[in-house]
């Protein structure tokens, strides 16, 4: 009976143990590159028994970092101290999900709705705008993260996301990107007409029939000018001037550099990370603690051993699996979006979805989203987040096959394409860019190109010369 108790402890034990191993792999794996750099550092200061060896024999095979993923006609490999790069901000900088993140770090959330109000943030785009219906985020939030939550704890998040800096982010149109903004103006009358005007007669602000306005509203002409005077002061895209003023002076440490210049991609995780072992004195007394388990159960140093020595392992085995993790998300994302990698050419970009990464690398989706979620990879050409890769397929040409069908990235840079060579003082409706884009041989609809043009944050043509 007493070993059977003690086989039922040890079971425990070891699940316990397990289970904070894969608890710190998915911590890491939604570290950036400091950050995995930092928690390193920290480990090794905390831990006697995790050391830094300059001479990887020292490691046993289940602990060195050398994954060596190289099918898919990619050289992937870590870079050493001396290659860490600290790069400049070129085509997408972080700064404003950083600012939203450090906003909530400091709001003091309990943990359900801090995890849901940071999966908010990142869903933004980098206008600051939610283009999810709020009522899908749980459901996308369980299906990407693996995470389950009540709709109350993900409306409470909701809620207070869109009380962070600068006002106006997370909303869902431009309207509520207007009317947020004017809800942290102080009060005045030109104030509570303009939301007035915005929240119960949008339509007829869109196409500046004043007129309507005046008798709707029961407002003097007057009044209604002055609302949409102050209108006009507010920004449609909050987000990106944050990301905007800050891209002359804030870094970017990329997690992922790509070498696009031989024949082959190389492709390198950005770390700092030094050859990692247990220290052999850790190893030495924990194997001869083993031989003198009996006479030492109430030892407390051999526990102390124990546990140091279990704890370095697991962390480095974490940190391999991370690693490894991550070489192959990207190794994939290269070999599907290869022509992009070979061109620079936007237009090359092939539809992608979490699920194409999973049938190349069987990789979990959770794990997927983790290594993608605010990563960010340095090409020739730029800076640009993970996520920039992936697209859903749309139009009506998406059921042909995938070399043909448009993606919304391409829609996205055609939309913005003709909108910047449009005349400024005769802005094209969504019809006539829909009939631009159809004459170029581009079948979407006009709806599709309202939803993109709305997702790009381009007020409609009859605000646009407000702006």
């Amino acid at each position: 009976m007493e070993k059977n108790r003690q086989n039922i402890a040890i079971e425990q034990k070891l699940s316990q143990r397990l289970t904070q191993q894969q608890l710190r792999f998915v911590r890491m794996l939604e570290m950036s590159a400091p950050e995995l750099d930092d928690e390193v550092q920290r480990e090794m200061e905390a831990n006697p028994a995790l050391v830094a060896d300059d001479d990887d024999s020292y490691l046993s095979p289940e602990a060195t970092l050398s994954p060596a993923m190289t099918e898919w006609n990619a050289t992937p490999h870590y870079a050493s101290r001396g290659d860490f790069q600290e790069l400049p901000i070129a085509d997408v900088a972080p700064s404003l999900y950083e600012s939203l993140l450090t906003q909530l770090g400091q709001l003091h959330l309990e943990a359900d709705v801090l995890t849901a109000a940071r999966f908010i943030v990142g869903s933004l785009d980098s206008n600051g705008r939610l283009q999810r219906d709020p009522a899908f985020l749980v459901n996308d939030l369980a299906f990407s993260e693996g995470i389950d939550l009540p709709q109350s704890v993900m409306d409470e998040a909701f809620a207070i996301v869109r009380t962070l800096e600068p006002h106006g982010i997370c909303a869902i149109s431009l309207a509520d990107c207007l009317s947020l903004q004017l809800e942290y103006l102080p009060p005045s009358q030109e104030r509570d007409d303009a939301l007035r005007i915005l929240n119960e007669q949008y339509e007829a602000f869109s196409m500046l029939h004043t007129h309507l306005l005046v008798s709707r509203l029961k407002l003097s002409q007057e009044r209604v000018n002055a609302a949409i005077e102050l209108i006009r002061t507010l920004n449609p895209k909050p987000g990106a001037s944050v990301d905007s003023a800050a891209a002359g002076t804030n870094t970017i440490i990329p997690d992922v550099i790509i070498d696009t210049s031989g024949d082959e991609p190389v492709i390198t995780l950005n770390n700092r990370i030094p050859e990692l072992r247990i220290s052999e004195t850790f190893s030495h007394a924990e194997t001869d603690m083993k031989k003198r388990a009996e006479k030492l159960k109430d030892n407390a140093d051999r526990e102390f051993i124990i546990n140091r020595y279990n704890d370095a392992r697991d962390f480095i085995r974490s940190l391999q699996m991370r690693q490894q993790a991550m070489l192959s998300v990207v190794t994939a994302i290269v070999r599907i979006q290869r022509e992009y990698f070979d061109t620079e050419d936007i237009y090359r970009l092939r539809p992608m979805m979490i699920k194409d990464i999973e049938k190349l690398t069987g990789q979990d989706a959770s794990v997927i989203s983790r290594c993608t979620a605010n990563k960010y990879v340095a090409l020739p050409w730029g800076i640009l987040p993970l996520r920039f890769f992936f697209s859903d397929t749309v139009g009506d040409n998406a059921g042909e096959e995938e070399a043909d069908a448009l993606t919304n990235r391409k829609i996205e840079a055609e939309i913005r394409r003709v909108v910047d060579a449009e005349d400024r003082k005769h802005p094209l409706s969504d019809e006539k860019i829909t009939q631009t884009l159809l004459a170029e041989g581009l079948n979407i609809s006009r709806r599709t190109v309202a939803k993109y043009r709305d997702r790009l944050g381009i007020p409609p043509a009859r605000l646009r010369k407000l702006i």
